[in-house]
């Protein structure tokens, strides 16, 4: 007979937070549990992830596709970040039999973390437009200032995109004494106004700003939203921020008019790819400003996505699962 404790993985915990940052221990009173550093690979998960019972994600940091759960045998639970996850099969899971279930964003835990990533965006905002990464580098390397920057009192700031994100990136800019214009396909004028901004046409947006900032999220319809006609749209002064998802922008597209200096330069914190690959190009531009999917990634937003982790796997293992995604996959 084989060990019967139920096994439990947590994935793709770059910094090492996990188990210091919530209190595992009513899971580990009662299971194995195994955090992987580092990403895997498919081929990788499916070998490394086979004795495991419970699998606990990290928003999207791993796919979870058919051809991986049909893969994994003895797998029972998923634990997601958020009420989806859009590189999970979950139609799969559900037919196997597999639970996925998620956090709680209504939770009190959740209520002082929803500015992490409209204060992330703007850091990288203010680090991308005075050149902060490239001239810390030649700090580094012994050498001094070559670069100008950009004020942005008086300049003009497009959100593509006006949800919670947005609308805290509004207020940031009227603190610097920028203008706001924004768009999204179904945003109306008498929404921006109350937060700040005047809604204008895609292409003015494009057009008018000094810095385009992208906060909507990934689905069919923005796949691609922002593509050679935008970007050909743009000042060749302008930037470009994008720390809501890679695919939104057409990243050979992007990174042509960052090479030709068609715009100034980019802000990136997600990527088509991620992690994003040790010889991808842009790591090569020095009008980039690169962060490796940061916004999210504070203590108290990590401590509160782990504690719904916790409490998730906990019922579990009480045999009461808890926030169920797919309840077809119950037994019975």
């Amino acid at each position: 007979m084989g060990d019967p404790t139920p096994q439990v993985a947590i994935l793709d915990d770059y910094a090492g937070a996990a188990l210091r940052i919530a209190d595992w221990s009513s899971v580990q009173n009662r299971s194995r549990v195994t955090v992987f550093e580092r990403h895997l690979s498919e081929d990788e998960a499916a070998e490394e992830l086979r004795p495991f019972d419970v699998i606990c994600t990290l928003r999207e940091r791993m796919a979870l596709p058919r051809t991986l759960l049909a893969r994994l045998p003895n797998l029972k639970l998923i634990t997601i970040v958020g009420r989806s996850l859009p590189n999970l099969d979950l139609g799969a899971a559900t037919e196997r039999g597999i639970i996925v279930t998620h956090t709680d964003f209504a939770h009190p835990r959740f209520r002082s973390v929803h500015d992490a990533t409209p204060e992330f965006a703007w850091g990288l905002l203010i680090a991308t437009v005075r050149n902060l990464a490239e001239e810390h580098r030649r700090m580094r390397g012994g050498g001094w200032q070559v670069t100008t920057g950009l004020t942005l009192s008086g300049k003009t700031l497009g959100l593509v995109g006006l949800g919670r994100v947005g609308k805290r990136m509004a207020d940031y800019a009227k603190v610097f004494g920028m203008e706001v214009i924004a768009w999204s396909q179904n945003l109306t004028a008498d929404a921006a106004a109350a937060a700040g901004a005047r809604r204008v046409e895609k292409a003015t947006l494009f057009e008018e700003s000094d810095v385009v900032s992208i906060h909507v999220v990934l689905s069919e319809r923005t796949r691609g939203l922002v593509g050679e006609r935008e970007l050909a749209l743009m000042k060749p002064q302008a930037y470009l921020i994008n720390t809501s998802r890679g695919p939104i922008v057409d990243e050979a597209v992007m990174i042509a008019a960052l090479e030709t200096g068609r715009i100034a330069g980019a802000g990136l914190d997600v990527y088509d790819v991620e992690p994003l690959p040790s010889d991808h190009r842009l790591r090569l531009l020095p009008n980039v400003t690169l962060s490796p999917h940061l916004g999210y990634v504070t203590r108290e937003m990590l401590a509160a996505f782990y504690s719904d982790t916790v409490e998730a796997v906990a019922a579990w293992l009480d045999g009461a699962p808890i926030r169920i995604a797919n309840p077809e996959a119950l037994p019975g």
